[in-house]
């Protein structure tokens, strides 16, 4: 489920930055793909910064409604839970006898 939620998370953001830069391009005319990427690039940076601060505020305020609203947009309606590494089992070493 975390794989997903991730996934979820990074593809949403790119495509809606897509979608942006689309929209942006109705009325700018490109003539160098470069410039395309790099305007569909920081509006996809933009657009998942200004959502993932919304969640993150939202959670300080306790607004689950808000947190919910972010998250959908940002592809998945919580943030993904990774377990923390430093907690994970470590195998055992042999003692030499």
């Amino acid at each position: 489920m975390n794989l997903f939620a991730s996934f979820m998370r990074t593809f949403v953001p790119v495509v809606a930055g897509l979608l942006l830069t689309l929209l942006v391009r109705i009325g700018v005319d490109f003539d160098s793909a470069s410039v395309a990427s790099v305007v569909t690039t920081v509006l996809t940076g933009a657009y998942y910064t200004v959502f993932r601060l919304l969640e993150n505020l939202a959670v300080r305020i306790r607004s689950r409604r808000l947190a919910t609203v972010a998250g959908i947009l940002l592809g998945w309606a919580a943030p993904p839970d990774y377990p923390d590494a430093t907690r994970q089992a470590r195998p055992a070493v042999p003692r030499s006898p």
